[in-house]
């Protein structure tokens, strides 16, 4: 997953969560070296997902066990990823061990390009491993990969109008609409909330919430599910939300950018989104001679006792079926994967993400959006977890189309039957 670390604010959370890719530095030909000669791991890691000194650490760590093998980590672009890890998945000396986005993890595994981990359990801490993060790792019952890092969405809002309309944190979603009200009625010209009609990432959590999902498995396939009475409470609740917004209906949250297109013009009291998006929100303000004063809050739940479910965008790291070393690609895995070196990850990414053990997350500053995403970490999901989905996601997005159409008048349920036929056709595609 492509992301922005930016200290103590948040993540980089594009979602749109793909594999690293090749850097075509030629360094493969001393791999695998007959015992007695050199040895060497190749690690891909994707630009701006490891901290400075955290691989450092775990090759020390490595280091300790195996002097005579050389570690290189090299860093990825994302231009055309896809494509270049593809193709390095199926070369006789791929890079030894890759990050992966979470919601690509399925369809790597599915075409054998990864190692199969499930006998390596034990080593790499899966007891351990945060729940949410974990079902991106396996297929079929087996293990493909270790959860690295994730991050979720939480409510930004503005302090100065939250105290003007007398509107304090909610903890339900009924306290949030009644909070969204006194908002508008303190200051009629403005959104209490700014809502794009298709951040469908939002709508997952609430479907979610209701005990519903996007997709279910039937048997030996996979059909959508939007046309059902738990999607359709979903989808009802956020056209709701939806009311004290004036987004378009028929763009998501990108288009146009709310962090750096919309929030710095003023006029909007909250909003939902990751941390990149908050500290780009916070450079826009500053740029424009603006100081911004956000407050951070977790998606609220139907009830108090814990906060909505969210999406959970990140990585995983995954060893290459090809690789030559593939037991010492395991053990600098399990190195990376461990307790002690994901507690590093978090202490020096800042509080930008969760690291794979709850454990392992330092305790973010009061009042940040670090301490809200970290509220909400028990809650975290992802899509449904099969290879096709990546199909599912491609545009024309039936889930976008079904959240548009319901806004502009449609029944949730006639919406969610088209929307699943395009999604049933698409998701048992390999």
């Amino acid at each position: 997953m492509k992301r922005k670390l930016i200290a103590a604010i948040g993540v980089a959370g594009m979602m749109v969560s793909i594999a690293a890719c090749g850097s075509g530095s030629g360094d493969k030909g001393d791999k695998g070296k007959a015992d007695g000669g050199a040895k060497s791991l190749t690690v891909w890691v994707m630009e701006g997902s490891a901290p400075a000194g955290w691989t450092d650490e775990i090759n020390k760590a490595f280091a300790a066990k195996h002097p005579g093998v050389t570690v290189k980590v090299e860093t990825q672009q994302w231009t055309d990823i896809q494509t270049k890890v593809t193709a390095a998945l199926s070369e006789d000396t791929p890079p030894d061990v890759l990050e992966l986005g979470n919601t690509q993890t399925a369809g790597y595994a599915a075409t054998g390009g990864l190692a199969d981990l499930t006998g390596d359990k034990a080593k790499l801490g899966y007891d351990s491993w945060n729940k949410g993060m974990l079902p991106s790792n396996e297929l079929d019952g087996k293990l493909y990969s270790a959860p690295w890092y994730a991050t979720n969405r939480v409510v930004i809002y503005d302090k100065a109008a939250y105290a003007k309309a007398g509107v304090t944190p909610p903890k339900t979603r009924a306290e949030w609409i009644e909070g969204l009200k006194k908002l508008k009625a303190a200051d009629p010209k403005s959104q209490p909330i700014y809502l794009p009609g298709q951040s469908w990432y939002v709508l997952a959590g609430f479907i979610w919430d209701e005990g519903g999902d996007l997709a279910v498995k039937d048997g030996d396939k996979w059909k959508g599910s939007l046309s059902s009475p738990e999607a359709a409470a979903a989808m009802n609740f956020y056209k709701e939300l939806a009311s004290y917004s004036t987004a378009p209906k028929d763009k998501d949250e990108a288009t146009p950018q709310q962090s750096t297109d919309v929030v710095p013009k003023g006029g909007v009291a909250s909003w939902i989104g990751l941390g990149w998006e908050a500290g780009g929100a916070i450079d826009a303000l500053k740029k424009a001679g603006k100081t911004a004063d956000f407050g951070y809050f977790p998606i609220p739940g139907k009830t108090a006792d814990k906060p909505g479910s969210v999406f959970f965008g990140g990585s995983n790291l995954a060893v290459a079926e090809r690789s030559q070393n593939k037991d010492l690609a395991k053990e600098w895995l399990a190195i990376a994967a461990s307790k002690e070196l994901q507690a590093k990850y978090a202490e020096l990414a800042g509080g930008a993400s969760l690291p794979n053990n709850d454990a392992a997350q330092f305790a973010p500053a009061a009042g940040s959006f670090a301490e809200a995403m970290k509220q909400a970490a028990s809650v975290g999901k992802i899509t449904p977890v099969t290879p096709g989905w990546a199909n599912v996601e491609t545009a024309p997005n039936p889930v976008k189309d079904f959240m548009t159409k319901v806004l502009q008048g449609t029944d949730p349920k006639a919406a969610g039957e088209a929307a699943d036929k395009v999604i049933n056709e698409r998701i048992n595609q390999q």
